[in-house]
C-alpha cells in the first residue's frame, strides 16, 4: 500500500458510496485513461477475467466459435472463451519473448481455415510483463480481419515501443488482483478505444438492464461492475505505480546479477529496446544440460527449505486436464520447455535488502554445492 488509500476509502464510508458506482469508480477510471493513453477509455470492472469475458462478447465470439489463445498463461486468460461456449484453438510460444509465436499462429490459423472454422478472435498476452511481439502479431490479425483481445492483466506500465500495452488490441485486460503491480484488492478493467464500447461494457456488466424507469432486460447481463470502495483503493495505488515499476525491475536487475556468471540459467529480459517490461514476476529458464544437471526444482526446493516462496511458470494450458482435448498448434513445443525448466522467483516491491540476502545465500548454496 501507499498510504493515500484508506483516504479514498473513507471517503467512500463518509459519503456512502460503496455500490459498484461512485467518484471512485469514476476517478480511477480517469486515471487509468491518462496513464494508457492514446484517448483510451476505461471500464472499472471486477476482475481481469471479468474483462476478458466481455471483450470476447463484444468481438462476437459465441457457441461453436473458435479463439486462437495463447497457451502458456492463466487459465484466467483462456476461460472465458469456454464460458461462451467456444473453443480455444490453443498456440505455442516464442522463445525470445515467452509469448505467443506469430509463426505458429499462422499455422494454427491457415490449419483452422482449411478445415472449415476460421477463427473468429485472437487473445494474445503479455506474460509476466513481457509484452509479446506485437508488430507481427497484430500485423497478422489486421491481414486475417482478427479481434485482438489483449492481456495485459500482468503488464501495467509495459510498453512497446514507447506505447503502453493495454492500448494496441481492440480491447486491453488490466487486472488488479492482489498480487499484480498494483491493487484493488481484486478487480481489473477493460481498455477501449471509444467511448461507444465502454458504454457497451458498463451495460453489459452492470446485469444489461435496458433504459426503463423498472427493471428491463433484453438479454443477458453480467454483475462485472467494480465497487467504489475497491477502487478508493486503485485511486490510491495509482500513485505509487510508477514505483512499483521501479522496484520491480530493481529485482530483475538483481537477479541478472547473481545469476550471471551462474551457467545454464537465464533470467528473462527484454530483447531489445523496443520492449519495456514492468518485470512483474521475474523468472529464469534452469538448463539441467548446462547446469550440471540441478533443476529448476532442485532450487525451488531450496528455497522452499529457507521459506522463501519461488513457483514455476506456469502451466501450459494445452497440458491441462481442462484444456488437452483442445487443438494445439506449436512444432517447437517452446512453452513445454518453458515450463519445465522456469522459476517465478519472489520479485515484490516491498522486499528489502535482509530478504536479498537470503535469497542470494539460497542461490550460492545451491549452485556452488
Amino acid at each position: 500500500m501507499g498510504g493515500t488509500e484508506r483516504d479514498f476509502v473513507n471517503e467512500a464510508f463518509d459519503t456512502n458510496w460503496v455500490a459498484p458506482l461512485g467518484p471512485n469508480v469514476n476517478g480511477f477510471e480517469k486515471d487509468l485513461e491518462a496513464y494508457q493513453g492514446q484517448v483510451t477509455h476505461v471500464a472499472a470492472l471486477s476482475s481481469g477475467t471479468a474483462a476478458i469475458h466481455l471483450a470476447l462478447i463484444q468481438a462476437g465470439v459465441g457457441p461453436g466459435d473458435e479463439v486462437l489463445c495463447q497457451s502458456f498463461t492463466f487459465c484466467g486468460s483462456s476461460n472465458p472463451i469456454l464460458y461462451l461456449g467456444a473453443t480455444p484453438i490453443l498456440v505455442d510460444s516464442e522463445p525470445d519473448t515467452w509469448n505467443i509465436c506469430p509463426d505458429a499462429l499462422e499455422q494454427a490459423y491457415k490449419d483452422r481455415v482449411k478445415q472449415g472454422k476460421t477463427p473468429k478472435a485472437l487473445l494474445a498476452v503479455h506474460l509476466y510483463g513481457m509484452p509479446y511481439k506485437v508488430d507481427a502479431v497484430h500485423a497478422f490479425a489486421k491481414a486475417n480481419n482478427l479481434k485482438v483481445i489483449e492481456d495485459s492483466a500482468e503488464a501495467l506500465g509495459s510498453t512497446y515501443k514507447n506505447r503502453k500495452c493495454g492500448t494496441f488490441g481492440d480491447y486491453g485486460i488490466l487486472s488488479f488482483n492482489g498480487n499484480k503491480i498494483i491493487t484493488t484488492s481484486g478487480g481489473g478493467a477493460m481498455v477501449c478505444h471509444t467511448k461507444e464500447a465502454k458504454d457497451r461494457t458498463v451495460f453489459l456488466a452492470t446485469q444489461a438492464r435496458d433504459a426503463a424507469p423498472h427493471y428491463q432486460h433484453s438479454q443477458v447481463g453480467f454483475n462485472y461492475r467494480m465497487s467504489n470502495i475497491s477502487a478508493g483503493i486503485g485511486r490510491g495505488q495509482m500513485q505509487v505505480l510508477d514505483k512499483h515499476i521501479e522496484l520491480r525491475r530493481a529485482m530483475n536487475t538483481f537477479y541478472q546479477n547473481i545469476f550471471k556468471n551462474v551457467d545454464g540459467v537465464t533470467v528473462q529480459v527484454e530483447q531489445n529496446d523496443d520492449y519495456f517490461s514492468n518485470h512483474w514476476l521475474s523468472a529464469i529458464l534452469v538448463d539441467p544440460e548446462k547446469t550440471g544437471g540441478l533443476t529448476r526444482e532442485d532450487l525451488r526446493l531450496a528455497f522452499e527449505a529457507d521459506n522463501i516462496e519461488s513457483r514455476p511458470l506456469w502451466k501450459p494450458m494445452h497440458m491441462q486436464p481442462l484444456y488437452e482435448k483442445y487443438p494445439y498448434y506449436g512444432d517447437d513445443r517452446t512453452c513445454e520447455d518453458l515450463f519445465e525448466k522456469g522459476l517465478c522467483l519472489p520479485s515484490g516491491s516491498n522486499l528489502t535488502d535482509a530478504d536479498r540476502e537470503r535469497i542470494k545465500a539460497v542461490v550460492v548454496k545451491t549452485f556452488d554445492s
